[in-house]
């Protein structure tokens, strides 16, 4: 059976979430009832990253296997008509190797979060942004962020549910980028590790928005850290700021197309 990679787009807020579950639709359900659709004994695809209800992407890949050989063009193409009227998009297809898995073959996951500082209300981006009211100090939040990069016991920045055998992880990158937009201020958060745990980007963002805020200083993230205590942590920001942009594999499927 050939099997392909899917890279996907999709707006978060309709669903309860990438993975399906019992309930509210979810984002893994929409795309199998297109492949069932195309081929009516397809089975379950398997996601790079579980993303949480109304989180977005921009460049989640999923795996499927098909029973005939589809040029990977027309795959898209008939995925995304099945699709319809969903908030979802299959923006590129490629042909892998049968041993090729989403989640278990990717060496990283990029992550972007928006956080938006305007007093009036977001309009245009309503549902894409975090909103604050107030101003932010950018370089108190990169002091900040410093102490989480590398390898630690991230209990602290870890969900009571999360379900990772172990809390230690190795965050390679935190960089935090400022630009006018809007008549605001858009601060842009770009996160990249091996995998993550469960809330551990918004647990990290919503932290890092109280250093900005002047209500901690630097040095209380490196304290937090350390304590290995949920308690310890600042507040958990909300889900639709934040997008999974990218999937890194040994070899790309998509390498040389655009991101």
């Amino acid at each position: 059976m050939p099997r392909y990679a899917l890279k996907i787009e999709y707006h978060g807020g309709p669903f309860a979430g990438w993975q399906r579950q019992k309930g509210p639709a979810s984002v893994q359900q929409c795309v199998e009832e297109a492949l069932q659709a195309l081929e009516p004994e397809s089975d379950q695809i398997a996601g790079a990253g579980r993303t949480d209800a109304g989180v977005h992407a921009t460049g989640q890949v999923a795996h499927c296997d098909m029973i005939k050989q589809w040029d990977p063009f027309r795959l898209s193409e008939a995925l995304n008509q099945h699709l319809k009227p969903h908030p979802i998009a299959i923006v590129d297809t490629a042909v892998v190797e049968d041993d090729f898995h989403a989640r278990f073959s990717a060496l990283e996951r990029r992550y972007l979060f928006r956080l938006f500082s305007r007093r009036a209300p977001a309009t245009h981006d309503r549902g894409l942004v975090w909103q604050v009211r107030h101003t932010l100090d950018i370089e108190a939040m990169r002091e900040g962020a410093k102490h989480l990069i590398g390898r630690h016991d991230f209990t602290t920045f870890r969900s009571s549910v999360c379900q990772a055998q172990s809390p230690v992880k190795t965050l390679d990158q935190l960089d935090i980028e400022e630009r006018p937009h809007a008549g605001g201020i858009e601060y842009r958060f770009h996160i990249r590790a091996r995998s993550f745990l469960h809330n551990q980007v918004r647990s990290f963002v919503g932290t890092l928005e109280r250093v900005g805020a002047g209500s901690w200083q630097p040095t209380d993230v490196k304290t937090a850290l350390e304590e290995k205590d949920r308690a310890a942590c600042g507040p958990v920001c909300p889900p639709h700021g934040l997008y999974l942009v990218g999937v890194g594999y040994p070899d790309d499927p998509f390498e040389g197309k655009d991101d």
